[in-house]
């Protein structure tokens, strides 16, 4: 594998992690010891919101292919609680080891293929105990309708990039973790016609 220079950037991590950072807040207890982050991408969200949570271990993942741009972050911030990436590709590989109190995605199921968030959904029912939370960041449309033009757009421009990605239903992936034992709890309003939804297992 080559050696990563340069950090990669995502100008949208910049753009929403305080905001989501906010609704950790909330979620995350005192109590917590573990978090899985599922999709670290750059590893732009780890080094900013774990420094928060000091009592938190904060779970990197990702494709194997993003792992060394994960790492020249977290090299850089020299936060001991966010671990290195793990190899977790929805439908390939198992789901990482050990017991996590909360699960964070953003921006990932509108990337995947349907049947891979029903696969994920349900990794999430099998390895995750009563009392863990799951929040998932990004676009939902809800009664089939778009919420704005731009994620209309959006949408379509996620089309051209791969057919099977889209931006979700908001009612199917709430049905989808009912199936699998998971309570919304809340659906939160984010900037850019995003949401926050948390959910619970029973």
């Amino acid at each position: 594998m080559s050696k990563v220079t340069e950090k990669p950037y995502a100008p949208a991590c910049e753009r929403n992690q305080q905001v989501i950072l906010d609704v950790l807040k909330r979620v995350i207890r005192s109590s917590d010891r573990r978090l899985l982050e599922i999709g670290s991408g750059t590893g732009q969200h780890a080094v900013f919101m774990a420094p928060h949570f000091v009592h938190l271990e904060w779970q990197t993942s990702d494709l194997i292919n993003n792992h060394a741009a994960i790492q020249s972050w977290l090299d850089e911030a020299q936060c001991p609680q966010i671990k290195t990436p793990v190899h977790y590709q929805v439908g390939s590989t198992s789901f990482p080891e050990g017991t996590f109190d909360v699960v964070f995605t953003a921006n990932t199921l509108h990337i995947m293929a349907w049947q891979l968030v029903q696969t994920m959904v349900i990794d999430w029912g099998i390895y995750l105990n009563s009392g863990t939370r799951v929040v998932i960041y990004g676009p939902f449309n809800y009664n089939h309708n778009f919420t704005s033009s731009s994620n209309e757009s959006f949408n379509q421009w996620l089309k051209e990039q791969n057919s099977d990605s889209g931006i979700r239903d908001f009612e199917a992936v709430v049905d989808l973790m009912s199936q699998q034992g998971f309570n919304l709890r809340e659906d939160v309003a984010m900037p850019a016609n995003n949401r926050c939804l948390i959910f619970e297992k029973c």
